[in-house]
């Protein structure tokens, strides 16, 4: 793939593949999932079509978008927290 076509020679237009890419990695879709969501926006591409799709330009996405992402580690810290049960309040610390 070329970093300055990407896209050269594909039948459909970028817009189209990144959004089944995007979708696809983003949210619990299947390929015929997306499949048939394109199917309701009158455009029909195979499951199969899809499934290239996402294992030609989601590592292209992930190299691209890195940079720009929120560093962060893997830890995290919760104080007490209190919630209802049966009318009672009770406590659940982190331990």
């Amino acid at each position: 793939m070329t970093a300055q076509h990407p896209f050269k020679w594909r039948h459909f237009q970028s817009d189209i593949i990144l959004l089944c890419v995007r979708w696809y990695l983003r949210y619990a879709l299947s390929y015929r999932d997306l499949e048939e969501m394109m199917a309701g926006r009158g455009l029909s591409v195979d499951h199969t079509t899809i499934y290239h799709w996402v294992q030609r330009y989601a590592p292209e996405l992930n190299k691209r978008c890195q940079p720009h992402l929120k560093p962060s580690n893997d830890s995290w810290r919760v104080d007490e927290t209190y919630i209802k049960v049966k009318k009672e309040w009770i406590s659940l610390s982190s331990r």
